[in-house]
C-alpha cells in the first residue's frame, strides 16, 4: 500500500491493484460490519460518493440500486460509503425511496470520522479534504483488490462500464484469458501468447483460433 502526502503533510493511504483490501469495522445502513467477514466467498464492489442529498450522488446510488440484481447474478455484494452520519444516510435513503421509488437496499458506510475513506485513498487532497471522490474498488472473494476506478466530484460514473469490468475480471479468472478493447459478453477473448517454440508451433497449427498473428489470437468462450 502506497502513501501520499498533501501540502499539510497529512498522510493518506493509497491501496493498489493486487493489494489485500484493508480491513476495517464500520457502522452501515445494514448494521455493523467487519470487512474481512463481509460477503464471504463473494466479490465486493465498494464505492464512495461525496455526500448525501446531492444530485449526482443520487443518480449514481439509484443506478447501483436499480441494477443490484445484475451484481447479485455475478456473485457480488455492493458496499457504499460517504463521509456522512448514519442518520443522514437513513434520511437520504428514505427521501429517495419516497420521491422516486428507488430503494438503496445495500449497506452504506457512515464514515463521519473519515477512517475508511483515508484507509482506501478516497480523500484526494487536491480535489477535497472533506468529501470522498467517486472511487470504485473491485475486490475478489479472497479480499484482493483487482481493479480501481477514480472519478472527480463533478463527473458521474458509468454503470455499464462497472458491470462490464466486473464481468471481464471474472471471465478472465475462470478461463485464463485476456479481454481486448471494448470486450463484452459474447465477444472473443485473447489467448495468452506462447512462451516457447513448442507453444509457438502449436499455436500456428491450431485451426480453432482466430489468428491475427502468432502473438495475437482469439477464441470463443462460453457465456459466463
Amino acid at each position: 500500500m502506497e502513501t501520499i502526502n498533501n501540502t499539510d503533510q497529512q498522510i493518506y493511504s493509497m491501496p493498489r491493484i493486487g493489494d489485500q483490501a484493508p480491513d476495517f469495522e464500520a457502522v452501515t445502513t445494514k448494521g455493523k460490519i467487519k470487512f474481512s467477514d463481509f460477503a464471504k466467498d463473494k466479490w465486493v464492489v465498494m464505492f464512495s460518493h461525496p455526500a448525501d442529498f446531492t444530485p449526482v450522488c443520487t443518480t449514481e446510488m439509484s443506478g447501483f440500486a436499480e441494477r443490484k440484481s445484475e451484481f447479485e447474478a455475478l456473485n457480488t455484494e455492493l458496499l457504499g460509503l460517504s463521509i456522512d452520519s448514519i442518520h443522514a444516510h437513513l434520511g437520504w435513503v428514505q427521501n429517495v425511496r419516497q420521491n422516486t421509488g428507488v430503494y438503496f437496499d445495500f449497506p452504506i458506510i457512515a464514515d463521519l470520522d473519515m477512517k475508511v475513506a483515508k484507509l482506501y485513498g478516497m480523500l484526494q487532497p487536491n480535489e477535497s479534504e472533506t468529501a470522498a471522490v467517486r472511487a470504485v474498488f473491485f475486490i475478489d472473494p479472497s479480499k484482493k483488490i483487482r481493479l480501481i476506478m477514480y472519478y472527480p466530484l463533478n463527473v458521474g460514473r458509468n454503470m455499464d462500464e462497472i458491470l462490464r469490468s466486473l464481468h471481464a475480471l471474472q471471465v478472465s479468472d475462470k478461463h485464463g484469458v485476456a479481454l481486448p478493447l471494448n470486450w463484452k459478453q459474447g465477444d472473443k477473448a485473447i489467448v495468452p501468447p506462447p512462451k516457447s517454440l513448442d507453444e509457438l508451433n502449436d499455436r500456428l497449427a491450431d485451426t480453432t483460433l482466430e489468428k491475427v498473428d502468432w502473438y495475437l489470437a482469439k477464441k470463443d468462450i462460453p457465456n459466463s
